[in-house]
């Protein structure tokens, strides 16, 4: 007798909508928090920082376009053809992820920079892993010195209205002094010479290169509040609509969306009073709140620790660098590490592990080295 299998289509739609929410951990928590906190307070749109949501928009609107464009890709393989040894090489992927990462973000440079680490790795036998590592800690470092550098100082930036001289004088010397420990680091990379072949990149059309300049300028106008975010909005929408309207589906649309959840839910949390009194008696100096941010980032990471602990404090100097300097730490600490990590173990499966401690080692150190560090500092810009 034989027998009819009928598909379970429920449980198949079930599966998709569970690896969807699987797949970003942090997404899924500002979702459910979002959703919890409805049912003890009402939601008001107010709650959402629409200026923040579409600066964030904005950059990786004109980030996408800039990768289309193979632009970041040149630029990383004309220099890298000027290298000659190994520890060269790391330096210069060192130094890129540093600097990239202020204008395109951090985990924009990781992606970029990362991939080109692991080619060179494979091109010639050299052992990529330490360089890989120390890519991770210069983006996550060189990020911190630009409100666009990374999502939690575009929102510190913007809740507490800050102007550029107040923002960089926190951020610069923690910088400074991280790149400063970079060089160092790069010390223990092997000085053996390097001969890579790499194939030339073309860039796309050049028109397309200076329009997305132009509009590029004037979201960085935008993020200083020199130009209003809805006029750098539109001229984003526009010339995607106009050149390649692809690029408005290519967003990171679930990280906004995360965004949106952690509004509503630190909204939401305010308006309870025994919620927001515990909170605020957490967080009522600044030595608190910056202890708990750099703490506090690395278990949830440093985005919503920013998002959650601006509601309850004014503390905005320690509450910046604290989550900045959290940006070290777990490998969850800051989503950028999290793209490191996934690059090099898909190409090495055998090597998680090794890479987890390698990784634990430096970024354990780097994170207790530069909080004791620059909490001393913090007392002198006050």
């Amino acid at each position: 007798m034989s027998t009819v299998t009928v598909p379970r289509k429920t449980s198949t739609k079930f599966g998709a909508v569970f690896d969807f929410f699987k797949k970003d951990i942090v997404f899924t928590a500002s979702v459910v928090l979002a959703a919890v906190s409805c049912f003890f307070a009402s939601p008001k749109l107010e709650y959402i920082d629409f200026r923040v949501l579409a600066c964030l928009f904005n950059i990786m609107i004109v980030v996408k376009a800039f990768e289309e464009l193979h632009l970041l890709d040149r630029l990383s393989i004309g220099i890298l053809r000027r290298c000659g040894t190994n520890r060269g090489v790391s330096l210069v992927l060192i130094l890129m992820s540093f600097f990239l990462s202020m204008v395109f973000t951090n985990d924009v440079a990781l992606l970029t920079l990362v991939p080109l680490a692991i080619i060179i790795g494979k091109k010639s036998g050299i052992d990529m892993m330490t360089t890989v590592i120390f890519q991770t800690l210069a983006a996550n470092i060189g990020s911190s010195l630009t409100p666009m550098g990374n999502p939690q100082n575009l929102y510190i930036y913007s809740f507490y209205n800050l102007k550029a001289g107040q923002f960089f004088s926190v951020v610069g010397v923690f910088a400074i002094l991280g790149l400063a420990w970079l060089l160092i680091l790069n010390r223990k990379i092997s000085g053996a010479k390097l001969e890579v072949s790499l194939e030339q990149v073309v860039t796309g059309d050049k028109k397309r290169i200076a329009v997305w300049a132009v509009v590029f300028l004037i979201i960085i106008l935008s993020v200083f509040r020199i130009v209003h975010y809805g006029i750098a909005f539109a001229c984003v929408v526009v010339c995607a609509l106009a050149i390649d309207r692809r690029l408005l589906l290519k967003a990171d649309y679930r990280l906004i969306l995360t965004f949106i959840g952690f509004f509503i839910f630190i909204g939401n949390l305010s308006n309870i009073s025994y919620v927001s009194e515990f909170m605020k008696g957490v967080v009522n100096s600044s030595t608190a709140t910056y202890f708990g941010s750099v703490l506090l980032s690395q278990i949830i990471s440093n985005v919503p620790c920013a998002i959650l602990l601006s509601g309850f404090t004014s503390h905005w100097r320690e509450l910046l660098l604290g989550v900045n300097i959290g940006g070290m730490g777990t490998i969850i600490a800051s989503l950028a590490s999290v793209i490191s990590y996934k690059l090099y173990v898909g190409e090495n499966p055998n090597e998680g592990g090794k890479y987890m401690a390698r990784f634990s080692l430096y970024n354990v150190f780097g994170v207790v080295l530069f909080t004791g560090l620059n909490y001393l500092l913090l007392q002198f810009i006050k």
